[in-house]
């Protein structure tokens, strides 16, 4: 045991790895989470926990043995299948000390769904008010929409806790009320008013104990009294706890607090199954609800020509429309057997021992120069937050990491975290203090959520957050904490590579005081006419208006319209597609297909082939597919100028199905470097595999480079190419789409070369290998006697025309 963890072990061992348990964490990871030995680190137990292969086990073999049928039914079958939804529903109450006198279980397809069933169930009236915390998951926020549309009113809530205890006194502060309607609604009778907080942030992981739900009702009644509804005492008060995060990590005592409605998800708790959900309600709060929808199952009689329905009288018939999901439900209780084996009280002093340390060390790294590495958002009070930590990371200048960038490194490592707002705006918002203003001008300049737009004017649009759950190991935390400091932490403070320091270095390489006159030529071309595909290499080809001749003309999308790369469809690098200019045909094979493919180049714009081609393409690639070709018939140049710079990358006027630039270069001399670094593994990231050796064709280049030193085309701004000229659009940044190999017919990814590149070549978020080159046309090329480059065309980059030493 390394000292590391025995420090961890002699402050936190009495709570982690449950010592009273009947297994250890490290037993449970062992026999019940094979999938997560090879060096996978899973960290977003907060979007889904794991499920046991134990636990599966177990349903499966329940399933096997036991014939279940529709509870609908009256046959032997269907009685077995109501006891265990009675069973079932009786463990999710015991399980939140619900008694079964005051509080019903019903199921629903997920925690959204029974959130959704309250809100379009509530008796909103124009004296009514929906008051929710700020930080609220979208699916409580949708809630607003019944209230606003009938009528009622809307207030969102802060909810501070100034001394971090779990009894003390809470800051409340309400945002401006909301109404959307003004309805004539003066009729006497009383109201209903709802408030609707989490159990647990999923942003930040800010809990709310029971003291505090009763201190925020409170509050609740004030809010009301001072808005001067119908007379309180027949105003009646409803409480809503989302628990879908809080639960999968501690149990709710609904014995101590006086809530109406709670919504849980199952696959939170114990990952299966999926599409579960429930909603535990009061009866009393049931009765209010105004349910107009009837189902299969729900009704004790229906006329089906007159205007007649009896419902039945059961909180759970009443609300279960059709035939509830009675196989999941039946699955549940295999999980709640692991649950109740650990103890929920266990589970969270052993998700909150890592939580707690994680923060800790977080919040102590620092840069070289004394600043702060991190930023973690919410209470750090460890009694006040469940096992999640948010944060975001900063350069030793101050200036933010993008999340998209810890994420893609994160991944590169073999740890699986979450990015983003994580579905909860007010949380996102509250804690990056991101105004109305910035989020509206955020949307404004493209971001959404999901994109991966994760900074905007240098502010971060998101976060990261790590949770843990039940299986969850101190290895898991020394991995990621491992991580965070070889991939951010600056050890030597160094400016981020730049053309400008390229420059240098490559000046001072060179003999003092004399121009440096390397020689580059051409040592391959390639042309890869179908986007994502395989290519081919010629000795030379033409040039047009759009990069190389036909080069990613074509593409495939699926049925829905979506275009298909290799890294949605890794099998399309199998596919294999080559032009043969004298009998004007693009040619394809696979080895899924025994016939080649044949098709007339013709010239015409973006249009779709007949079935047979489609057909052909969907036996090659394993799904549905169509191919859609991009003429050049209509692209004059994609080259604009702005201050005298090429800025290629602002127009697709000129590009046919490239991402950013018209040809993509590599060197020989960069690939080799990366080759060093890797099988040396001195540079390379903790996830590097086994000594390779990675080709310049890995990187998909249209022209190989050969000559100079290594990374001596960063700094290239003008260059020539035989007689044509080409301009610099910059570093290309890759992706793990670099990481896919074809080896015997299949396809295979590693962790390489992107997570040794990740270690030297990251600027400012992205990873850069070979630049990206716009050709600006020097004349009509219609008739076409398009201009060639050949193999062995010498290069000549302008900027080795005026280099010298500058000391």
């Amino acid at each position: 045991m390394d000292k590391d963890k025995e420090q961890f072990l002699k402050e936190f061992g009495a709570d982690y790895g449950y010592p009273d348990g009947p297994k250890s964490v490290d037993d449970i990871r062992a026999t019940e989470f094979k999938r997560l030995q090879d060096g996978i680190v899973y960290l977003d137990h907060a979007g889904a926990t794991l499920y046991s292969e134990l636990q599966m086990e177990a349903i499966f073999k329940d399933l096997s043995t036991t014939l279940y049928a529709n509870p609908h039914s009256q046959s032997d079958a269907g009685m077995t299948t109501s006891d265990i939804v009675r069973e079932a529903r009786e463990q999710v109450l015991d399980y939140c000390n619900a008694s079964p006198m005051d509080y019903r279980c019903i199921f629903t397809s997920g925690a959204t769904a029974s959130l959704k069933l309250v809100g379009e169930s509530f008796p909103w009236t124009y004296r009514s008010c929906f008051m929710y915390s700020v930080e609220n998951h979208n699916s409580v926020l949708g809630i607003r929409e019944y209230a606003l549309q009938q009528g009622a009113s809307a207030c969102a809530i802060d909810i501070e806790n100034p001394d971090n205890s779990c009894t003390g006194s809470l800051k409340i502060t309400r945002h401006p009320l909301q109404r959307r309607c003004f309805l004539n609604d003066k009729a006497p009778g009383g109201a209903c008013s709802l408030l609707a907080i989490p159990s647990e942030c999923n942003f930040s992981g800010t809990k709310l104990s029971t003291d505090h739900v009763i201190a925020v009702k409170e509050d609740f009644r004030r809010q009301i009294e001072g808005h001067n509804y119908h007379r309180l005492d027949n105003h009646k008060l409803l409480v809503l706890v989302d628990a879908a995060k809080g639960c999968a990590t501690e149990k709710l005592d609904l014995r101590s607090c006086d809530i109406d409605f709670v919504v849980i998800s199952f696959y939170k708790m114990f990952g299966y199954p999926t599409g579960l959900g429930a909603l535990i309600v009061k009866n009393d709060a049931a009765k209010l609800l105004r349910k107009t929808y009837f189902g299969g199952g729900t009704v004790d009689a229906v006329i089906a020509d007159v205007d007649f329905v009896k419902r039945r009288e059961g909180i759970e018939e009443w609300f279960e429309d059709g035939s509830i999901s009675f196989l999941s439900i039946a699955s549940i209780r295999h999980g709640f057997t692991i649950l109740k084996s650990l103890t929920p009280g266990a589970i969270s002093r052993h998700t909150k021992a890592l939580c707690t340390f994680l923060r800790r060390t977080l919040l102590d790294l620092r840069h070289e120069n004394g600043t702060f590495v991190c930023t973690i958002y919410g209470s750090q009070n460890p009694k006040n937050v469940g096992p999640i930590v948010t944060f975001n990371l900063k350069r030793p200048d101050g200036s933010w990491h993008g999340y998209r960038e810890v994420e893609k490194l994160a991944a590169l490592s073999g740890i699986q975290l979450r990015t983003g707002c994580f579905c909860n705006p007010g949380a996102c918002a509250k804690y990056l203090g991101l105004t109305h203003q910035d989020i509206l001008s955020n949307l404004e300049a493209g971001h959404v959520c999901w994109d991966d737009c994760d900074l905007v004017d240098g502010r971060p649009t998101g976060a990261v957050r790590v949770s843990f759950g039940y299986m969850s190991t101190y290895e898991d935390l020394k991995k990621f904490v491992d991580f965070i400091r070889s991939s951010f932490v600056s050890v030597h403070i160094r400016p981020h590579a730049s053309k400008e320091t390229m420059h240098d270095a490559l000046a001072s390489s060179g003999p003092r005081n004399v121009p440096l006159e390397p020689r580059f030529f051409v040592n391959s071309i390639n042309i890869y006419p179908i986007k994502s595909c395989s290519g081919f290499q010629k000795e030379s080809w033409p040039l047009s208006s759009t990069g190389f001749l036909y080069d990613r003309e074509w593409l495939l999308k699926s049925l829905a319209g979506e275009v298909l790369t290799q890294k949605k469809v890794p099998e399309m690098c199998l596919l294999s597609a080559f032009i043969d200019l004298e009998q004007e045909v693009l040619i394809v094979e696979s080895p899924q297909c025994k016939e080649k493919l044949e098709i007339k180049i013709k010239r015409h714009g973006l249009h779709g082939y007949d079935d047979s081609v489609n057909v052909w393409f969907s036996t090659a690639i394993g799904r549905p597919c169509y191919l859609v070709r991009r003429s050049k018939s209509d692209n004059r140049s994609c080259l604009k100028r702005k201050n005298g710079h090429a800025i290629c990358r602002e127009s697709k006027d000129g590009l046919n199905f490239v991402n950013e630039g018209q040809f993509l270069l590599v060197t020989e001399e960069s690939v080799r470097d990366l080759n060093n670094r890797i099988n040396s593994g001195h540079e390379a990231s903790p996830a590097r595999g086994s000594s390779t050796q990675i080709g310049p064709d890995r990187f998909r280049p249209n022209l190989v480079i050969c000559g100079g030193h290594p990374y001596a085309e960063d700094t290239w701004k003008m260059l020539r190419i035989g007689r044509e000229p080409f301009t610099s659009l910059g570093g290309c940044n890759r992706c793990q789409m670099i990481n896919f190999r074809c080896e015997g017919g299949r396809v295979r990814k590693s962790s390489e070369p992107l997570a040794t590149l990740a270690s030297y070549r990251r600027v400012k978020g992205k990873i850069l290998f070979g630049i990206l080159l716009t050709y600006e046309i020097p004349g009509d090329f219609e008739n076409g006697n398009y201009p060639l480059l050949h193999i062995g065309d010498e290069v000549y980059p302008d900027e080795f025309s005026t280099v010298v030493d500058k000391s």
